[in-house]
């Protein structure tokens, strides 16, 4: 089975889709992962992220820079967002989420075009949502919680920008797939989201086995 997790950034769509994973006793993917190690390759290797020839080339990443906890910065994430506007760039990253969500047993991905793009064939789709100030008071938290500084209203800002960035893209926007069931975390604990994303998925699978 595929279970697509789509939603905004800090929406709580990782944390939901690392959780339904492990539910189901399948593997987990976070494709944005994919996007910020493009971006993060493309920095070190001093490129010019204005360049749709640079960014491309940055996807020949290696497999052991998905670790990098580089990858987290919040700077990492707004340069992800901008190189994942180039079609070429997704073309690049496709086969592998497609690959990846076709295993054998299945597998839950998230990002924001799975539904939509990478799997539109997916068993369950959920759409993750939540209002843009909390989710900047969540990346905050984080933040400050590694050691760094962070301010509210700017992350908030910068938060609705990236949204305003990836639903207006040409090239596969974020966006709810029709057959996509909305899930709204701005009011909830991060274990009530994990349990209404639970429900949600089984009302939509039917008996498929659990582990």
């Amino acid at each position: 089975m595929i279970i697509a997790v789509d939603g905004p950034a800090a929406s709580g769509k990782g944390t939901i889709a690392r959780a339904l994973a492990a539910h189901y006793g399948i593997p987990h993917l976070d494709t944005g992962g994919l996007y910020r190690a493009v971006a993060l390759s493309l920095r070190r290797a001093g490129g010019d992220p204005d360049n749709e020839g640079d960014a491309l080339a940055a996807t020949g990443f290696p497999d052991g820079l998905l670790a990098d906890p580089e990858l987290r910065a919040e700077e990492t994430g707004v340069l992800a967002s901008r190189l994942s506007a180039y079609p070429a760039v997704r073309a690049a990253l496709l086969k592998r989420q497609r690959d990846f969500a076709h295993q054998q047993g299945g597998a839950v991905l998230d990002g924001r075009d799975i539904g939509t793009v990478i799997a539109p064939e997916a068993d369950a789709k959920l759409y993750v949502i939540a209002s843009p100030r909390v989710r900047a008071e969540r990346r905050a938290t984080e933040m400050t919680g590694q050691g760094q500084k962070a301010d509210i209203d700017v992350m908030e800002s910068e938060i609705a920008a990236r949204d305003a960035r990836d639903m207006g893209r040409d090239n596969a926007p974020l966006a709810q797939a029709d057959d996509a069931d909305l899930l709204d975390t701005s009011e909830l604990t991060i274990d009530a989201a994990i349990q209404r994303a639970i429900a949600l998925v089984d009302a939509r699978l039917e008996g498929y086995p659990k582990g």
